[in-house]
């Protein structure tokens, strides 16, 4: 079965077919599947956005979707940016931006822990859906370190590491990142359901 991965960012694309090609899940882009859906992350919660672009994705190509919602969640700043991760500092920002802004918000702060958070949805045409969610502990650094991944990944540094994610390679960081733990634990119970009788193989 061929699962469409709900999502316009090249780059959370990218990681989430290396992972679930290695999990033996064949991932379609929605570029290749002829489509172009844009869904208003209108939710309060990485599970609210994630089903809302699940179910977006699904209704309009009768297919399977997978959809990601992420984001860091940083302990001196009442969990923000949370939901709002990737428009922090008002949207339209880099990843130097987006760390640039970080790292300004918690100048001073001696409270650094962290963690990226990773909500999974995945949508099927009959009406029901596979959940899973995967976390990353860590902290923040003072000053941004590596050129890999992508948004915060220079200045998060996991927990037991003393490399940020940017200066993980991919296959590194897919081991123990929240998105990596997610889609794990997603094709887990996808095979349970599979499995009882309660999902189309």
């Amino acid at each position: 079965m061929k699962y469409l991965i709900a999502t316009n960012n090249l780059d959370k694309l990218h990681e989430m077919r290396e992972i679930l090609s290695g999990l033996g899940i064949q991932a379609v882009s929605l570029s290749e599947a002829g489509l172009d859906v844009e869904v208003d992350e209108t939710g309060s919660t990485f599970y609210e956005n994630a089903k809302l672009k699940a179910e977006a994705v699904c209704k309009a190509s009768k297919l399977p979707a997978i959809a990601d919602d992420s984001g860091l969640v940083v302990d001196a700043l009442g969990g923000a940016p949370g939901v709002r991760s990737k428009r922090f500092g008002g949207g339209g920002l880099d990843s130097a931006g987006l760390c640039a802004h970080l790292l300004s918000a918690m100048d001073g702060m001696e409270q650094r822990g962290a963690k990226f958070v990773s909500s999974i949805v995945c949508a099927f045409p009959d009406g029901s859906a596979v959940c899973a969610q995967g976390e990353c502990n860590g902290e923040i650094t003072d000053s941004p370190r590596g050129s890999g991944g992508f948004g915060y990944d220079p200045v998060f540094l996991p927990e037991g590491s003393d490399r940020t994610m940017a200066q993980l390679t991919p296959d590194e960081k897919h081991a123990i990142s929240h998105r990596g733990n997610a889609l794990r634990e997603f094709v887990k119970v996808l095979s349970i359901m599979q499995g009882s009788g309660g999902l189309a193989p």
